[in-house]
């Protein structure tokens, strides 16, 4: 091996040895941060939705695509809606980690439980959600008894007026239920007077279109098909809440919405005219402990899918903070008052992620490990210089033992050491120490020969004496 590429792995080799403890120390903090802090988001997340062809499972759709960009398989569990959703939130062998979440739905389920709801808490709220009670405008004229207006004109015009009426109010497990009871209530209407029907979404529309059903009720954003479809189809009319104020004033996670006039198809002027319409506000809702790297995508993906204007909204009003029945996600709350974080414009998000929550961490680290890397220049000198100084140790008994012991045999011991010594390497920044070694063998040599020298001519003269 060239003597040059020998002292080069020499050094090295010091060197990795001296800095080696610190590099462990540095790693095993690394690594206990990173278990600790768990920056890393888990690559599939189970969101509850609702039921097919319903808003939920529409909206299910877009977050599964924007999730997908960062690496994140959302599985969507289909669900009968809200309050089956939080059923499924609150078991932990569900695998559910976030849900749509209807405001008003689990008021009641609040008040008894509070402790378990702590386990849940919220993103935010995402869009409107109104009380859709779609009516055969047939049904209107054979039920509604009115001497002011003839039967043609005859409309749904107050809850009051469903006694007689069959209606479809949701099926078992969605929030629809528990809020149409509660507004009937809020009427004075005897539930027994009414047939209320729990149909699923699809064969209670199919009971509608059929004249089986009089009436069915969706509270969806109108993203929904079925909605969507109903409000295009003749014979269908729509309830106009009249008193969608006073309802609001009732029921705090209520509020007026209306659906202007034109909305649906300007050409064919749909609705005719405005409609007045009552809404809670659909939430997300996630365990405590999800990741918050997945609870900061969520709101983010829900900026970018509920931040534009639709029906009920202007431009920007979604997500917000406000109606949500929940605390807040401390990493939503974050998003809601900073905006995304910075190094997410110029990183991808695995990275950007992965700084954001080490940071704070890194610098601890680093002000642990600064002042021990102060000792490691130290010790890679002591190292180098300690290949020099310990032959100075056998080099003084020799010079210790002249008279002592035979000279022939120091001088022996001497050539042993210089042997030695022209083996040792050291980096060139120490070479004048190894260069001093040398010099003071030779010192040490030439007091040997002198004395050598001095004993031989003795010797000489008690001879010639």
């Amino acid at each position: 091996m060239p003597k040059v590429l020998r002292n080069t792995l020499l050094s090295a080799r010091d060197l990795l040895a001296t800095a080696g403890p610190f590099l462990v120390l540095a790693l095993v903090l690394l690594v206990l941060a990173y278990w600790v802090l768990d920056p890393t988001p888990p690559k599939k997340v189970v969101l509850a939705t609702g039921v097919d062809q319903g808003a939920y499972a529409e909206f299910g759709k877009r977050y599964a695509q924007i999730l997908k960009q960062h690496g994140i398989a959302v599985e969507l569990r289909p669900s009968n809606g809200s309050t089956e959703n939080l059923r499924l939130l609150r078991d932990a062998n569900s695998g559910v980690d976030i849900a749509f979440v209807q405001g008003g739905s689990d008021e009641r389920e609040r008040r008894r439980d509070d402790e378990e709801e702590d386990s849940l808490v919220s993103l935010g709220s995402l869009f409107y959600e109104p009380v859709w009670i779609f009516y055969r405008q047939d049904a209107a004229q054979r039920l509604i008894k009115s001497d002011a207006a003839p039967a043609p004109a005859a409309t749904l015009s107050s809850l009051a007026q469903l006694p007689g009426w069959k209606i479809n109010i949701g099926a078992r497990g969605s929030g629809a239920p528990a809020l149409m009871r509660r507004l009937i209530d809020a009427n004075r209407t005897d539930q027994a007077s009414i047939t209320l029907l729990r149909e699923q979404q699809t064969p209670a529309v199919q009971g509608l279109l059929a004249g089986e059903i009089d009436a069915v009720t969706f509270v969806s954003a109108p993203e929904s098909s079925m909605v969507q479809m109903l409000l295009q189809t003749p014979g269908i009319r729509l309830f106009s809440f009249a008193q969608a104020d006073a309802y609001s004033r009732r029921f705090a996670y209520i509020s007026p919405v209306t659906l202007p006039r034109g909305v649906v198809d300007l050409a064919a002027d749909v609705p005719p005219a405005d409609v007045r319409l009552v809404a809670p506000t659909a939430t997300l809702v996630a365990r405590k402990g999800t990741h918050p790297a997945l609870i900061q995508l969520f709101v983010q993906a829900a900026a970018t899918i509920h931040g534009e204007a639709g029906w009920f909204q202007r431009k920007g009003e979604f997500p917000n903070i406000h109606g949500t029945e929940r605390p807040l996600a401390a990493e939503a709350e974050r998003y809601y008052a900073k905006g995304a974080p910075v190094l997410q414009r110029f990183l991808p998000f695995w990275l950007a992620n992965l700084i954001d929550r080490m940071w704070v961490a890194l610098l601890s680290i680093i002000a642990i490990l600064i002042p021990l890397s102060r000792v490691v220049p130290p010790l890679y000198q002591f190292r180098i210089r300690s290949r020099i100084f310990r032959w100075y140790g056998r080099l003084r008994v020799v010079e210790d033992s002249q008279g002592k012991r035979p000279t022939g045999e120091l001088m022996q011991e001497l050539d042993a050491i210089e042997q030695s010594v022209e083996r040792v390497s050291v980096p060139l920044s120490y070479a004048d120490e190894l260069y001093s070694l040398r010099s003071h063998i030779q010192m040490v040599r030439g007091k040997l020969k002198a004395l050598c020298a001095l004993a031989k001519d003795e010797r000489i003269g008690q001879e010639t004496g």
